[in-house]
């Protein structure tokens, strides 16, 4: 999720950023000279290994992760699938769902309880939530009453609330988490079949501005239902509570899900619409279908069809029918006055028959955002971008995009569904990037399945970098990962930051969150990149994404998967980047010139080791291009000495003149005649 006053709170207040145009070069340039360093005993902090925690460690001996950022031979995680019907009281803004769970136990263990998170208990009377908080404004935490529970069953038998008799079958809501005690363990291998019905007020921007309703002609909903809490390998059952900043962490699971609106209300949700014909005007169906086979964006529903596009229902109900294979999650819209365009994009080769595949795009929007004309445009090139870049091709049959003006002011992924705002104030270029962000979360979380609460920087970081990656290529010319850089350097110089492995919602501030879960985990990607090279970064995040997809990674594994792509021991980098909140600082110390030998020596004033990227320009306008390599750092020195031979005179010198690694200090990076 993007959630863009914060982000800009920091730019703000921080003293904002500022993009620099740069020419993309070489990743790995050859060095030209060998640097002779100057060694002294102690004179910085060096990194220390990385070690794992013991858990992970077990998981390893266990067989279930490996050492090399590989699912190990006996991973194992549990499955579910969910059969509900939802109904959509739209003049009472309210939703009553019913239906059933069933959860295979694929552990090694006998589970005497079973754990469920109930996200709209945020919006529960008295309900603990985060004090960094939501920064969209009051609305966000409207109390509304959280979640009715009117029936659970386990097994059929009903389970009854916590109170005077606490033995036998049971349950207890605590904040956002529901505990159930069956009246019989589920031992490995069992299947419970849970049934549950339950009921909420729709607020009007609810789970911290990620879902809701707006100006009586537009609902969006998640976290509508009890959903079940993440049992894996390492840890167990994770019941985190969910505080409205830090994000969610959930199971995959396949989905059938009807959902009731009244008549006139478009619905569009994860999975595939079974029953279009039902649901839609016949010569509404049909331009679906054609648009969808279409390469331009083509509408559906314009302004003349608002509200008269459905088929009439019965019993004053339309009942729309979805179903999804292996997602994590589930959302859906109704929308009473949204114009709908669609059309379609490639995505590679889904299922390895030599031919392209491709996804069906879904944008609406009201005609008081004009900017969304755009968005299917944007949508196609970012999912046929980013199934490019990943090498993944998007799995799923459609991508649908939702303006949710006054619900949301940033964006929010769900599987094959995001909800936008209108960027009116913003414009158009902002409205890409939205798209690209919200988009290339189909890939991270909810493709490789991280845990969002405590580890946002694997989500929103990598999400953060690949939506720069797709602006390289849509807005061609400047350097899109600068500003980022920009704004974590902000924050370091004003030492405000958290450590990124710090579990995300414990930090201090929404800022520290921000640049925690955004910025830093982006910029340090681009600086890992120039570290190990282009193929072995392309190489390790690939390997990442497809080896860990529908699977829960920690980040051992994501650390992993990078080390084994570049044949290095990264402990160095990890330990600086990701456990400290040091900063790089690299100078031009002296440079001297004794007829054609230019003799320059480079200080390494902070605390993190980076290779040195130095670039000679001589008289005739050639550049030499120097690597300070960073075992020089991690043997203690604290400055190195380069010669250079030149015939010509020297007229500049300049460390990382593409600013490819966030130096906190570039006031002592060049050097001019």
């Amino acid at each position: 999720m993007i959630r863009l006053l914060s982000l800009l709170a920091v730019v703000l207040l921080l003293a904002g950023c500022a993009g620099t145009r740069a020419v993309r070069t070489p990743a790995r340039p050859a060095m030209a000279a060998t640097p002779a360093p100057i060694v002294r005993a102690s004179e910085r902090p060096l990194p220390e290994e990385v070690k794992p925690p013991r858990d992970f460690l077990e998981a390893v001996q266990a067989g279930t992760r490996t050492t090399q950022g590989l699912p190990g031979p006996r991973y194992w995680q549990q499955e579910a699938d969910y059969a509900f019907t939802a109904r959509l009281l739209t003049d009472a803004k309210r939703l009553e769902g019913t239906g059933r769970i069933r959860y295979k136990n694929n552990s090694p263990h006998t589970l005497d309880s079973l754990h469920l998170e109930l996200a709209q208990n945020l919006h529960a009377p008295g309900a603990a939530r985060s004090a960094a908080g939501s920064v969209t404004g009051s609305a966000a935490y409207e109390v509304t009453g959280g979640v009715d529970l009117q029936r659970i069953a386990v097994q059929g038998q009903v389970l009854k609330a916590v109170g005077d008799e606490d033995a036998g079958a049971r349950y207890e809501v605590l904040g956002t988490q529901l505990v159930l005690w069956p009246a019989t363990p589920i031992r490995p291998g069992e299947t419970a079949e849970i049934e549950v019905a339950w009921a909420f007020s729709i607020p009007q921007a609810g789970a911290g501005a990620r879902m809701g309703h707006s100006d009586g002609n537009l609902f969006f909903l998640a976290y509508w239902y009890p959903i079940m809490s993440v049992y894996d390998d390492v840890e167990g059952w994770h019941t985190d509570a969910f505080l409205a900043q830090s994000e969610f962490y959930a199971g995959f699971a396949d989905y059938d899900v009807t959902i009731e609106a009244p008549p006139g209300w478009l619905v569009m949700a994860t999975g595939a619409l079974k029953n279009p014909d039902e649901v839609l005007k016949p010569e509404v169906a049909e331009r679906m279908r054609q648009a969808h086979r279409s390469d331009t964006p083509t509408t559906v529903v314009g302004p003349d069809s608002f509200g008269t596009s459905t088929q009439a229902g019965a019993g004053g109900w339309l009942r729309w029918r979805f179903s999804a294979d292996n997602v994590r999650d589930f959302a859906f819209t109704a929308t009473r006055e949204s114009i709908w365009e669609a059309a379609r994009t490639p995505v590679g080769d889904r299922d390895g028959d030599g031919t392209p595949d491709f996804a069906h795009i879904n944008t609406f929007y009201r005609e008081a955002a004009p900017l969304w004309a755009e968005v299917t445009r944007y949508q196609q090139h970012s999912i046929a971008f980013l199934s490019t870049y990943t090498g993944f091709p998007y799995p799923w049959p459609h991508m649908t995009a939702v303006e949710g003006a006054d619900i949301i002011t940033g964006g929010m992924e769900f599987p094959m569904m995001t909800l936008m705002g209108d960027y009116n104030a913003r414009g158009d270029t902002a409205l890409y990037n939205v798209t690209a962000h919200e988009l290339a979360h189909m890939w991270i979380p909810l493709t490789v399945g991280i845990d969002e609460r405590r580890y946002s920087w694997i989500d929103e970081g990598t999400t953060t970098f690949h939506e720069n990656e797709a602006r390289l290529d849509f807005f061609p010319g400047p350097n899109h990962h600068l500003p980022d850089q920009e704004t974590y350097l902000n924050l370091a110089r004003a030492e405000g930051e958290g450590e990124l492995m710090r579990w995300s919602g414990f930090h201090t501030t929404g800022a520290a969150f921000g640049v925690a879960s955004y910025q830093k985990p982006a910029t340090v990607l681009v600086a890992l990149r120039e570290v190990i090279g282009e193929e072995a970064f392309r190489a390790g995040l690939r390997s990442f994404v497809a080896d860990w997809a529908y699977k829960h990674p920690y980040p051992w594994d994501f650390f992993n998967a990078f080390e084994r792509a570049a044949g290095q021991d990264l402990d160095w980098f990890w330990h600086s980047w990701y456990f400290e909140t040091w900063t790089l600082d690299q100078a031009l110390a002296e440079v001297n010139v004794r007829g054609d030998e230019v003799e320059i020596v480079v200080a390494d004033v902070g605390k993190v080791p980076m290779p040195v990227l130095l670039a000679v320009t001589h008289a005739n306008g050639e550049t030499t291009r120097l690597r300070v390599p960073v075992e020089t750092w991690l043997g203690g020195a604290r400055r190195a000495t380069v010669t250079v031979q030149s015939r010509l005179p020297v007229t500049r010198i300049e460390i990382d003149p593409a600013h490819r690694l966030p130096d906190i200090d570039r006031s002592n990076n060049v050097w001019t005649r």
